[in-house]
């Protein structure tokens, strides 16, 4: 992990299979046909491959003339090389571009990459065949290349660099050994101890809230026997002050 890097500088199938290039087996049959093939680069291909720029995702009505109209602007160019079908003579896709100094070709690295060409954004990266080790072709598996919907992405390249692996702590092996009495403390015993603290603080505020619940039940029932005295007491009060008036009514009558 130390020597991690988002761009791989050697190819290996197995990695470029690998989101962080971590896996330790092949997720799909392309990676193991990858890793049995002897791949050995075409050797009749000419020119310096490290002032050679590899560009993708070409529209097959591109055409060398346009090329190097588009590609000119960042230097001088010593050949381009449009790869065509064999048979038909129709343009594959993507072509190899050689400069004639390194400046021109760093600048066209940088600047040219998903440049819109004839309608399409272009990829532009240096060429790998003859430059990195161990370079499997896509043909036969390998690549940097790949599409969500087949689930044979490829990684570590510029288009899909390695993402950054997480590195999990690890486990002392001697943390069960002699030493000190902290360490050879059980975790979960300090977690228990911890727990059982807080459950006993937790308990103790417990005790005058249910001493509150009830002196509120009494005082309810207090108020319930004070709400039914009053009203007993009006009741009494109505009967008394009816008796009174019946009996003002019959001494006026016995006096008339």
């Amino acid at each position: 992990m130390n020597e991690w890097a988002p761009i791989a500088k050697e190819y290996d199938p197995l990695k470029a299979g690998s989101i962080d290039g971590t896996d330790e087996e092949p997720h799909d049959r392309a990676i193991w046909r990858a890793m049995t093939a002897r791949y050995v680069p075409n050797r009749g291909v000419t020119g310096d491959p490290h002032l050679t720029l590899f560009v993708a995702r070409l529209a097959l009505q591109t055409t060398e003339e346009k090329l190097k109209e588009v590609f000119s602007r960042y230097g001088d160019i010593h050949r381009i090389r449009l790869v065509r079908d064999f048979i038909t003579g129709f343009s594959k896709g993507y072509a190899f571009i050689e400069y004639k100094d390194e400046r021109a070709l760093l600048k066209a690295h940088r600047d040219a990459n998903k440049l819109i060409i004839d309608q399409r954004e272009v990829f532009v990266d240096f060429e790998l065949e003859r430059t990195l080790k161990g370079w499997i072709p896509r043909r036969l598996g390998g690549g940097f290349g790949g599409k969500k919907e087949s689930g044979q992405l490829r990684f570590g390249g510029r288009d899909r660099p390695f993402r950054k692996p997480i590195n999990l702590p690890a486990m002392k092996s001697d943390f069960y050994g002699e030493g000190q009495a902290e360490k050879r403390e059980r975790p979960w015993s300090r977690d228990w101890k911890t727990r059982e603290r807080a459950h006993e603080r937790n308990r103790e505020p417990r005790r005058p809230e249910r001493e509150r619940g009830e002196s509120k039940r009494d005082r309810e029932r207090h108020s319930r026997e004070e709400r039914s005295s009053g009203k007993e007491g009006r009741d009494r009060e109505r009967k008394d002050r009816s008796r009174d008036r019946s009996s003002r009514k019959r001494r006026d009558e016995d006096r008339n």
